[in-house]
């Protein structure tokens, strides 16, 4: 499919606070190609700016969720060799929590996928193939950095140095995903977290992201204790503080 001349790489569907974010370039294997990239970043402004999002699934659709590097692009690069990462890095940069739902094999840069998103949920047949350094190529775009924030260096080490290559469950046990589940019940499990942060305020959940993004720029005591408690007293004057408590209260005092 193509639209205004250009094929469609990634399709963005909206309904009841839920934003599906979809890579639909199969015949390219979802790889990071440059229309796809470029669409990824455009999708994501405009999740931006849509105050109705409370939460992003990406998803991918064909027998690969992504291949990693495009290979057209790989034979001759672009002349800004950072453009590749735009698409990851506005997924990265959404206000809202990112989960990603991975139905099938991750191969090398499509792994940055995963990176950018806040929690992965991967079916149980899915595998995880980093080959960067089988193709002669330096990982980039703060690769080694994400991965090694998610699974440790000596985890990192094994996949981009060593090549080992992983399933789903050895990803889960080393917090490269955070649940795997059967392939049949990939769809209903990301659904139910889903519909538990699209019940929950917008700004707050932005709030509580953006705090956690700071992560290890805080030091552990006073200033993080104090940049968390400036969040917290915002979020005791908003009007969904209100409303949580007074439903807390009704289920605690039944009648009353």
């Amino acid at each position: 499919m193509t639209v205004d001349g250009e094929r469609t790489a990634v399709s963005v569907r909206v309904h009841d606070a839920v934003a599906e974010v979809t890579l639909v370039d199969v015949g390219r294997r979802n790889s990071c190609n440059p229309v796809l990239v470029d669409q990824l970043a455009r999708a994501c402004e405009r999740l931006r700016q849509d105050r109705s999002v409370h939460v992003v699934v990406l998803r991918a659709e064909g027998p690969v969720f992504s291949a990693g590097g495009d290979v057209d692009s790989l034979l001759e690069p672009s002349g800004d060799p950072t453009a590749v990462y735009r698409g990851f890095a506005a997924l990265a940069a959404l206000p809202v929590p990112v989960v990603a739902a991975v139905h099938a094999p991750v191969i090398g840069a499509g792994v940055n996928f995963l990176l950018a998103c806040d929690v992965v949920v991967a079916a149980e047949s899915v595998t995880f193939d980093i080959r960067f350094l089988d193709i002669g190529i330096h990982p980039g775009g703060g690769y080694l950095t994400r991965m090694q924030e998610r699974i440790g260096r000596q985890g990192t080490a094994a996949l981009v140095l060593f090549g080992d290559r992983i399933t789903a469950e050895e990803a889960q046990r080393c917090g490269l995903v955070w649940r795997t589940v059967p392939d049949a019940d990939l769809d209903e499990t990301v659904r139910g977290l889903t519909s538990r942060v699209a019940a929950r305020d917008r700004e707050l959940l932005r709030r509580t992201k953006a705090t956690l993004a700071l992560g290890g720029a805080l030091s552990v005591g006073r200033t993080a204790g104090e940049v968390e408690q400036i969040a917290q007293d915002w979020s005791q004057r908003q009007p969904a503080y209100l409303e949580g408590v007074e439903r807390l209260r009704a289920r605690v005092r039944p009648g009353s």
